[in-house]
C-alpha cells in the first residue's frame, strides 16, 4: 500500500480511502466488517464516513467494529461529515455552529470514539 500526507495536516493516509457510503443500506453489517478488516489486512488506513450515509448506521457499524478491533484505531486516519439534512427540524440541517456542534456530537456517539481524524 502507498501512502500520502494529507494536505498540511501531518496524517499520513493510505492512497486508497475507503468510503463507507454503502454500510447499512446496500451492505449488510456482517459484509462491512468484512470490507474493513480486508483493507485493513491490506494495509489501509482511511476510513471515510458520514453521518447521513444511511442516515446514520454507517458510522454505527464502523463504530461497532472499531469496537471489536480496539488495536486499528490508533493506526486509522477516520474522516466523517455532516451538513445534509439529518431530521426535519430547521437546525436538523446546514453548517451553522449549533447543526454542526450537534452533527459531530452525534458522530462522536455513532462511532464510538472520542476524537474524529478529519471533519
Amino acid at each position: 500500500m502507498q501512502y500520502r500526507t494529507l494536505g498540511h495536516s501531518g496524517a499520513v493516509v493510505s492512497a486508497y480511502a475507503l468510503g463507507t457510503m454503502t454500510f447499512g443500506a446496500e451492505a449488510t453489517e456482517e459484509a462491512s466488517h468484512a470490507v474493513l478488516d480486508s483493507y485493513f489486512d491490506a494495509g489501509g488506513n482511511f476510513i471515510d464516513t458520514a453521518d447521513v450515509y444511511s442516515a446514520g448506521a454507517s458510522e454505527e457499524i464502523v463504530g461497532r467494529w472499531l469496537a471489536r478491533r480496539p488495536e486499528v484505531r490508533d493506526k486509522a486516519v477516520l474522516a466523517t461529515k455532516g451538513r445534509f439534512p439529518m431530521g426535519t427540524a430547521p437546525n436538523d440541517v446546514g453548517t451553522s455552529r449549533r447543526r454542526l456542534t450537534r452533527a459531530l456530537d452525534d458522530s462522536l456517539r455513532r462511532l464510538g470514539v472520542d476524537q474524529i481524524d478529519l471533519y
